[in-house]
């Protein structure tokens, strides 16, 4: 395996990556797993994947292992953004977090991981999807538009961290 980052801990805001608008939301998810599967062999990052419970859920979290992507169900009565962030200030790692909730977001930059948005991953999915040597063609900053105040020749320590982030992704 040809790998040019550093292996990542990955934690991923399921629905929030598909969105919640399929017929067949149990599809969704299957089809979601598989492909961060896929990923994990070329890339060899460690992923874990949460999808609420809290609405159908069974009283317990539910944790499985299916392709190496480690899958989380949220217990019923809790969301999935509570589990994420109990994980992130817990593990003492430095997580990539994959969302686009700004709540989650902000919770894994103060505890020292950096957050991407989940239009972000779903872009680099489709890369990895097309290549199929497993060689990633490095990011250029340029790629991924950042919205600030200031001068726009220096990145925040927050934009630079994400910069990392996505290089590793």
């Amino acid at each position: 395996m040809n790998r040019r980052c550093a292996i990542s801990s990955i934690v991923i805001d399921g629905y929030n990556l598909i969105g919640i608008q399929h017929k067949d939301l149990e599809k969704q998810r299957q089809r979601l797993v598989e492909r961060l599967a896929e990923y994990r062999k070329i890339k060899g990052h460690e992923i874990t994947v949460v999808f609420d419970g809290w609405k159908s859920g069974s009283g317990e979290e539910s944790h499985s292992v299916t392709g190496g992507i480690k899958v989380i169900y949220s217990r019923l009565g809790e969301k999935a953004d509570a589990v994420i962030k109990r994980i992130v200030s817990s593990e003492k790692k430095q997580w990539i977090v994959i969302t686009s909730d700004r709540e989650i977001a902000d919770h894994a930059w103060a505890n020292g991981s950096a957050a991407v948005s989940s239009e972000d991953f779903s872009s680099i999915l489709e890369k990895s999807k097309r290549t199929l040597t497993g060689d990633f063609e490095p990011l250029e900053e340029e790629e991924y538009e950042l919205h600030r105040k200031g001068s726009p020749r220096t990145l925040s320590k927050k934009e630079k961290a994400k910069m990392r982030a996505l290089r590793k992704l």
